[in-house]
């Protein structure tokens, strides 16, 4: 690590608010990774008459385990339990529900209050609230991360081209953005939502569409400043080619400044997924999501547990997103000292 990235390093964790909010964020999207893992209506491991399987790598029948039924084992039947516990064990993950697992052993009617069997409640489908934060908080995170990544790529690009090129290029392709900004989004969202499925890919080329331009203007103005620089000029007189100069150059200045910008790109992407869940033109019906949650909470306030539960999470990861984006700021701030 150079002198100057452990310089960055430092500011960044002497900001005890960012570095606490990337630990928070860390935190919950590492979990969210193992979601199968903690929240499955199929065991971990079963050791069943001898023989150990795996019900979340291989689908087993009815049939293996004293059953009948050529059809995939139900592992919270009776009987299925039953059979297993008296001839082996098995291991159930922390939250014995799937995103789409319906609890079929309520004792009142769905959406369910917090209890023993589901920590944060059910919906008005009877599924469990924890279990689909956990997979939607991943879909969610996964989706939003494609997008910035994808986006940025874009914005960097045509950026680049304007400020290094200047002249028609770049007047011609800074009118196009303009028009192209002024455009009515989520109007225009709507309607291609509403002609094509919906899914993860076709909304991450969608929403792709509108948030490339986030990056132009900075990455521009950075390769305005660094065309006019004498090394720059050096190479060209060298012969250098206006790839290679743009590539190695002027490339690496310019990405410190959009660095800064990435944490806050984040947290308007999983912000418009969940705006679009929210709406219905987001991930098909059934998909766990942030939006589907508060949508939930919108049609059932009697069961306030859903919409308190939405916000808290939204809360939280957007609070920690802004926190980064400010931290990563401070950190490429030339004028600030560690204290």
């Amino acid at each position: 690590m150079t002198p100057l990235n452990r310089r960055r390093f430092s500011l960044f964790k002497a900001n005890k608010r960012a570095f606490g909010a990337l630990i928070v964020f860390g935190f919950l999207f590492v979990v969210s990774l193992f979601a199968e893992i903690l929240a499955n209506d199929k065991p971990l491991i079963i050791r069943y008459k001898g023989q150990t399987y795996f019900p979340m790598v291989h689908m087993y029948t009815d049939a293996d385990f004293g059953g009948i039924l050529p059809t995939e084992a139900d592992y919270k039947d009776p009987f299925t339990r039953n059979e297993i516990e008296t001839n082996g064990w098995m291991v159930m993950p922390p939250i014995a529900f799937s995103y789409d697992t319906i609890n079929y052993d309520l004792k009142v009617a769905s959406p369910a209050p917090p209890g023993r069997q589901n920590w944060l409640g059910t919906d008005d489908q009877a599924r469990d609230i924890l279990a689909r934060l956990i997979y939607g908080l991943r879909a969610s995170v996964l989706f939003g991360l494609a997008l910035t990544f994808v986006s940025s790529l874009i914005g960097i690009l045509m950026g680049a081209v304007q400020g290094y090129f200047g002249g028609k290029t770049d007047l011609i392709l800074q009118r196009v953005i303009e028009i192209w900004g002024s455009l009515p989004q989520l109007f225009i969202l709507i309607i291609i939502f509403s002609l094509f499925k919906p899914g993860f890919m076709t909304l991450l080329i969608v929403l792709m569409l509108f948030s490339w331009p986030a990056l132009v203007s900075v990455v521009r103005a950075e390769f305005l400043r660094g065309r006019n620089m004498d090394y720059v000029k050096a190479a060209k007189v060298m012969g250098v080619s206006d790839f290679q100069i743009m590539l190695k150059h002027i490339l690496p200045n310019a990405c410190v400044s959009a660095l800064t910008y990435i944490p806050f790109i984040l947290s308007g992407a999983i912000v418009a997924l969940t705006a679009l869940d929210f709406l219905g033109f987001g991930l098909p019906p059934g998909e766990p999501s942030l939006g589907e949650l508060v949508r939930q909470g919108k049609d059932n306030l009697q069961a306030p547990w859903i919409g308190l539960t939405a916000f808290a999470v939204l809360s939280v990861l957007l609070t920690c997103l802004i926190f980064i984006g400010e931290g990563v700021r401070d950190a490429f701030d030339p004028r600030k000292e560690i204290k």
